[in-house]
């Protein structure tokens, strides 16, 4: 028998979250949208999901309001973080953290640096060098000690060993 979808029962504020992020893959993907991910064939080949789990997934972001279709180029439907899937990134950012503290013996895969300063922005999100919390748009994300050369040659990996500022766009 398989387990419900939802948390009817539970009027807890995570487990309402979790009914919107909580899938597998999920997170995943609102993690390469902050990255800058857009298009459909860019989240598949980079994170490796099955299209029918990606084009579910998807859905169910758009659907949620986490995510938006918006027109691309040469008329490809393209996924853009809304206000609501914005407001994830300190969420995102603290697993992102936790992940390294504790599975990353090297050190951070990735560093989030304050575009204005160069400062490595912390895991609550304040700029040792300003003192600031830059905005998501505002942080730069770079290669750290942790991340290995990319197993697969995809366009989001390869632009990824590059400096990278967060929601530009990475074309595939």
């Amino acid at each position: 028998m398989a387990l419900p979808k939802d948390y009817t029962s539970e009027a807890c504020s995570l487990a309402r979250a979790l009914e919107v992020v909580g899938e597998r893959w999920t997170l995943l993907i609102v993690r390469d949208a902050f990255f800058g991910v857009r298009r459909f064939g860019d989240f598949a080949e980079h994170l490796g999901v099955p299209r029918a789990v990606l084009t579910s997934r998807l859905a169910a972001l758009v659907e949620a309001g986490v995510l938006a279709v918006v027109p691309g180029a040469h008329g490809r439907d393209e996924y853009v973080l809304t206000g609501k899937g914005l407001g994830l990134w300190p969420a995102v950012r603290s697993l992102l953290a936790w992940g390294d503290d504790h599975y990353s013996a090297a050190g951070p895969r990735r560093v989030f640096r304050h575009a204005a300063d160069g400062g490595d922005v912390a895991p609550d999100g304040v700029c040792p060098v300003c003192g600031a919390a830059p905005s998501v748009a505002d942080l730069v994300v770079v290669p750290g000690p942790g991340l290995a050369v990319p197993g697969r040659p995809d366009p989001v990996s390869t632009a990824l060993t590059a400096p990278h500022r967060l929601l530009e766009p990475i074309k595939g």
